[in-house]
């Protein structure tokens, strides 16, 4: 009961009526849409990241597997093969990742850097600087990754020291702005450990699954430009295939093909669920499209070897293993690679011409090159002699089905 004798339950029953009728004064704040922004959301921990990546790696199993069968037959296919057929598919491999970096090196022009340091006025010298880099650590050079490895290994992968005796020296004429620019922080050290101890959680993931985390996280390290993929893939393309390789024996693959599958593997957008799914796609189409370049390489070799028997001399065995190990060559490049005499070069390619093991592919005057001419009947042959019926896509299939 109140002062005046009304009982309390009357009067706030009273009260709730008299408000109920104020329907134009707002709401209860607690009732009004929050319209403020949301915060920022809390970075994910270095374990949840790769613990994704685990998840990723679990969900994707079968393709990985197969995925490390075709780079084991690859592999093998190159342990017993020429050192040429090694720097064959690096030239290619280096080409293709330089449409991904919009530098759109040819193959003929790189052939002719390579080989003679040849540029025309149209080529950009930092790209060929760039692609010439890759085509190196595509075919040997210190390993981006090795047990308890540091900072220091990294640096000297990517060539950024510019101390003699300390890696490749960056020379800051040729080397690419942007390149000097992250060479020159003082930050590289810290973003590398960050980098390679990311790496390090995540060592029990398969070398494959493991690069394509690696290559994801190479830039939110901030180690190069974020439009500058060329470092990320290259250090992945080694990772894939490191632990791969048995040890104590003659080497291999000494990168795994991805570029040359296409470049959705390289794509960052989605989970990594997504990116794994892309990575594995393209590195199962790339494997497969060298084994068939070693496969038509090989045909080729043999065909060659018996419609050259019948010449004598140095020269002509000599032509034919560069034209095993280039994709293009040229009269230049074959006088410097073999050391034989200009006109007898032209001579001898002159004669591979006529008997249609080569054709020429420029049609110019200067710098004329030639590639080999792959025919099925002769790619059939070699196969069959080789392995008794059996492709790469075949030798394949059996692994798989002896698993």
């Amino acid at each position: 009961m109140d002062d005046g004798g009304v009982p309390l339950e009357d009067l706030e029953a009273s009260e709730d009526r008299e408000d109920a009728d104020l329907w134009f004064l707002p709401g209860p704040m607690e009732v009004e849409p929050d319209y403020l922004p949301p915060g920022p959301a809390p970075e994910p921990k270095e374990s949840d990241v790769v613990d994704a990546w685990r998840a990723a790696e679990a969900g994707q199993a079968a393709q990985l597997a197969r995925v490390a069968a075709r780079l084991g037959i690859l592999g093998e296919r190159l342990r017993r093969g020429p050192a040429g057929w090694r720097q064959r598919l690096a030239l290619i491999e280096a080409a293709d990742l330089s449409w991904l970096t919009q530098d759109r090196i040819g193959l003929d022009r790189l052939s002719l850097y390579m080989a003679l340091r040849v540029s025309t006025v149209t080529d950009d010298a930092q790209a060929l600087y760039r692609i010439g880099w890759t085509v190196r650590r595509l075919t040997g050079g210190p390993a981006p990754l090795a047990r308890r490895s540091g900072v220091g290994d990294l640096e000297t992968f990517l060539g950024r020291r510019a101390r003699s005796g300390q890696g490749e020296r960056l020379d800051e004429a040729k080397a690419p702005l942007r390149m000097v620019e992250m060479a020159e922080r003082e930050a590289f050290d810290d973003r590398a450990a960050g980098w390679l101890a990311m790496m390090d959680q995540a060592e029990d993931l398969h070398p494959v699954a493991r690069a394509c985390m690696g290559f994801h996280l190479w830039h939110v390290a901030e180690l190069s430009p974020v439009d500058d993929p060329l470092e990320a893939a290259v250090t992945a393309a080694r990772v894939a295939i490191a632990d791969l390789a048995p040890s104590g024996i003659a080497p291999g693959a000494i990168f795994a093909p991805i570029a040359m599958g296409g470049g959705g593997g390289f794509r960052a957008s989605g989970d990594p669920p997504t990116r794994l799914a892309r990575w594995l796609n393209a590195m199962e189409g790339a494997t497969f499209a060298a084994l068939r370049r070693l496969e038509q390489i090989e045909a080729w070799a043999a065909n060659a070897e018996r419609v050259m028997a019948p010449l004598s001399g140095k020269t002509p065995p000599m032509l034919r293993d560069l034209f095993t190990s280039w994709p293009l060559v040229s009269v230049q490049m074959a006088e410097k690679l073999t050391g034989a005499h200009r006109a007898t070069v032209q001579r001898n390619i002159d004669w591979m011409e006529e008997r249609g093991l080569i054709r020429e592919v420029t049609g110019q005057g200067r710098y004329r090159m030639w590639r080999i001419v792959e025919t099925r009947a002769t790619e059939a042959r070699s196969t069959s002699d080789r392995n008794d019926g059996l492709s790469a896509e075949d030798i394949y299939d059996v692994l798989a089905a002896r698993r």
